[in-house]
């Protein structure tokens, strides 16, 4: 009865208050690249020349974070070496010879963007900073999977071959925020420096983190700078149906890049959620069954979705534009259950019940929709007669 109400209420109240069109509308974004991604699933909400090779400014510092939260241990004493008190920029002025834990270089490369703390991190991990550049592509293809970054230095000052993409970015900002150490800095507003010779109240650059542009559930983020980068913008977000992780590059103006940056929130928080594939899901094509060989976030749009499985077993997840958003790998039923010894008749029908779980919440929402309709319809042709 509960749920026959929330129909009833909410088809009153959609009509008048929002439509379909509305919330599928694209937003316009005028960085030169941009994209959205679900932070859980790696679903790609929203696109915009995000495979073109581009320069992150400090956004690099992301990458150094979790390759050093990975790598290193967060409390071991590093000692500063004059090379990385000598480094330009952004810094929370280091002194040669001075000691700082390795988890507190983090908060300060990522809170401040200190270009010192991001060499002095380098240099300890690796033992000089093209040694640590080396170990730091190696680690994102080989363990996050990126395929177009190339980065020769831990902070991100402009050099000709320290290149990566917005999806590039996105993917690794995903694998950090799984991380919580990451996620706690990443998410720092304020933090108390007490260095040998600045003595502080460190505050994130990020004005929306900070709150200079109020937007409520952003959870982290990362701003960059560089004559050659302009302004570029990492952010990520949630509320109680999705994560979100927002990149931006190249905007002329810190106004615009956070614009865009909002503007890609709230076409992600107003048209998706995140749902789950239970593990054993089965999806069936033709005489064929497939089925999740373990529990998969997936992203649902909000609006009807659409969903098939192709003859190779992957399951493809639309939204309303036709656009595919995700693709997930799905094993043939047959091999799996009997690699497990699993009764195949008996196991089909239990676990198809559980396929089934995502797809009647995709029907309450074609129902809703259609309901709102109805009701819409019906109110046009009393105020005709």
């Amino acid at each position: 009865m509960k749920r026959l109400f929330t129909i009833l209420f909410l088809s009153f109240l959609l009509p008048s208050q929002v439509t379909a069109a509305e919330i599928n509308k694209v937003p316009e974004i005028v960085s030169e690249a941009a994209i959205l991604m679900d932070t859980q699933s790696g679903a790609v909400l929203y696109q915009k020349n995000a495979d073109v090779k581009m320069v992150p400014a400090s956004l690099t510092k992301i990458a150094t974070a979790i390759y050093a939260i990975e790598k290193g241990n967060l409390n071991d004493m590093v000692t500063v070496s004059k090379e990385a008190t000598d480094v330009e920029g952004t810094r929370v002025y280091l002194v040669e010879g001075e000691t700082v834990t390795l988890k507190h270089l983090l908060q300060g490369m990522l809170v401040n963007s200190g270009n010192d703390a991001a060499a002095a991190i380098a240099i300890h991990l690796d033992g000089s900073v093209e040694s640590f550049s080396q170990q730091l592509n190696k680690y994102l293809h080989e363990t996050i999977g990126v395929s177009s970054t190339h980065f020769t230095n831990p902070h991100g000052l402009y050099e000709e071959n320290h290149y990566t993409t917005a999806h590039d970015l996105a993917v690794i900002t995903n694998y950090a925020m799984k991380n919580p150490i990451f996620k706690e800095i990443f998410g720092t507003k304020e933090l108390a420096w007490d260095g040998q010779e600045w003595d502080t109240t460190l505050v994130t650059h990020h004005l929306l983190l900070k709150g200079d542009y109020p937007y409520e559930g952003i959870t982290g983020g990362k701003t960059g700078f560089v004559n050659e980068a302009k302004q570029t913008l990492a952010t990520t977000a949630e509320n109680e149906q999705i994560q979100l992780t927002a990149i931006a590059l190249k905007a002329d103006f810190k106004k615009q890049i956070y614009h865009d940056t909002q503007a890609l929130l709230d076409y992600g928080f107003q048209n998706y959620r995140t749902g789950k594939i239970d593990r054993s899901s089965v999806y069936q094509l033709g005489e064929q069954k497939f089925i999740a060989d373990k529990d998969i976030p997936i992203t649902v749009p909000i609006v009807p979705v659409k969903e098939f499985v192709t003859s190779k077993g992957e399951l493809k997840i639309l939204n309303a534009n036709g656009d595919t958003i995700q693709t997930v790998a799905l094993r043939e039923e047959s091999n799996h259950l009997a690699a497990e010894g699993v009764n195949n008749s008996k196991s089909i029908d239990s676990l198809h019940s559980k396929g089934n779980a995502i797809r009647q919440d995709t029907l309450f929402i074609i129902a809703l929709f259609a309901l709102a309709s109805i009701v819409l319809s019906a109110r046009k042709w009393n105020s005709r007669i």
